[in-house]
């Protein structure tokens, strides 16, 4: 626990065996629970995650966005924390985001992903340009300004869930659960910096940088066309697993 509140780990993995082990491994004491959401794994990712301490939830539909609203619906915690299996977000940064959150009395932080180990590849830079479009689309249709529209590392409050609705079950279930609680009035809601490595990655990338670009890009506009026509009613985020 921290601050009197207990603290949530959820962690969506696909054939995370070897990042896994180091993300559940260094992960703070105050934590209380580590929930890692096996999505169909063809590894040993639930294996090792066990190994290490982890709650594993085996998720078998496919998607981001799927493993995620698994996740999240089995969390105990107060404070809800989210980060990938593949040991690229800091673990040392949960802490001080925590403390933020608290002393701030904020709702919702996402992690602003400052790297530290910036190479000019031609990945990097695409990701880096993608982010770019991505966060000034958002801000035309929007009006809302985010340094970071794409970061998975997110630190919340866990009634918050009970206050939006986020639809997609894949790669754009990041980008929409963030319109959600920045584009609301009643959310106290803020990104801070954390120092980002690439180059710690352990395993293959997920993200197809097209294909999923594409999906994202084009969920920004039909998540403006459903936001326009939402009726002002309390909806849910995760959804009836039944």
């Amino acid at each position: 626990m921290r601050n009197g509140k207990r603290i949530s780990v959820v962690i969506p993995c696909y054939n995370e065996e070897v990042g896994i082990a180091q993300v559940v491994s260094t992960m703070p004491e105050f934590v209380d629970e580590v929930l890692v959401v096996d999505n169909n794994s063809s590894d040993n990712t639930s294996i090792v995650a066990k190994k290490f301490g982890a709650k594993v939830i085996f998720e078998p539909r496919k998607g981001y966005g799927r493993a995620y609203k698994t996740g999240l619906s089995s969390a105990t915690g107060d404070i809800i924390i989210t980060m990938d299996g593949d040991a690229t977000y800091p673990r040392i940064a949960i802490a001080y985001l925590l403390d933020i959150l608290f002393e701030d009395n904020l709702d919702f932080i996402s992690a602003w992903r400052v790297a530290i180990d910036w190479r000019e590849s031609l990945d990097y830079i695409m990701r880096y340009l993608g982010n770019r479009i991505f966060n000034l689309t958002i801000l035309l249709l929007y009006g809302r300004h985010l340094h970071d529209s794409q970061s998975g590392m997110w630190v919340f409050k866990r009634e918050i869930l009970d206050e939006v609705e986020v639809t997609s079950d894949g790669m754009p279930f990041s980008q929409e659960l963030k319109l959600e609680v920045f584009c609301r009035r009643q959310f106290r809601t803020r990104e801070v910096p954390i120092q980002f490595s690439y180059y710690k990655r352990h395993g293959d990338s997920k993200l197809s940088l097209w294909r999923d670009g594409i999906k994202n890009y084009a969920q920004l506009f039909v998540k403006r066309l459903q936001t326009s026509r939402r009726k002002k009613t309390k909806p849910t985020t995760i959804p009836d697993q039944k």
